[in-house]
């Protein structure tokens, strides 16, 4: 059954090191804390260059939303560059990583999952008219980036920008463009 999360309801809290603010769009368990959920995905603004917090046993995947981009230095993994064009980036969420702006505030699109328990995929996808998602063993969310509707055997139900819709994996459904084209992620979770 779809589950709409509405942009407006999306919680508010505190960066884990308290350098920022994170909006959190959905955690598994529900209410879980910041070091016992099973998966989460939320998005954060970052307005100053710095450290990322650190998720020991999380693995995560980072796209950018909004702004130029950052620069970002992972241990283990060297710099890489992400900005909204570039494919979002998944690497060990407790690997020592610093951030650095290229041009200004940016706000990032961020999905978590313990690792061993669970593994996720974050895809980029455009609806031009319509677009049918991908069935899956586990469940998926779609983050609106623009208005759109999606088609499910429940009916049509809208999303706004930053809306986002929660669907088993077995659920079929169809994502309908309002203009020519619609923007969303995908984020797929499934059982490791």
């Amino acid at each position: 059954m779809a589950r709409l999360l509405r942009n407006s309801d999306h919680r508010r809290m505190p960066w884990k090191n308290g350098g920022g603010e994170t909006v959190e769009v959905i955690v598994t368990p529900e209410d879980a804390s910041l070091s016992e959920f099973g998966w989460r995905v939320s998005m954060a603004t970052v307005a100053s260059d710095g450290p990322f917090s650190v998720f020991p046993g999380i693995d995560r995947t980072l796209a950018v939303l909004s702004g130029d981009g950052m620069a970002l230095s992972i241990e283990g993994l060297g710099d890489k560059l992400l900005t909204p064009v570039c494919a979002p980036l998944g690497f060990p969420a407790d690997a020592p990583t610093t951030a650095r702006l290229t041009g200004g505030p940016i706000t990032d699109l961020n999905v978590m999952t313990r690792r061993g328990v669970f593994r996720h995929t974050l895809v980029h996808h455009i609806a031009h008219n319509s677009k049918a998602l991908p069935a899956s063993s586990g469940e998926r969310l779609l983050l609106a980036l623009a208005p759109l509707g999606v088609s499910t055997a429940e009916g049509l139900i809208g999303l706004q920008p930053l809306d986002a819709l929660v669907l088993d994996g077995s659920e079929k459904a169809e994502v309908l463009s309002v203009g020519e084209s619609a923007a969303f992620y995908l984020v797929e979770i499934t059982p490791a």
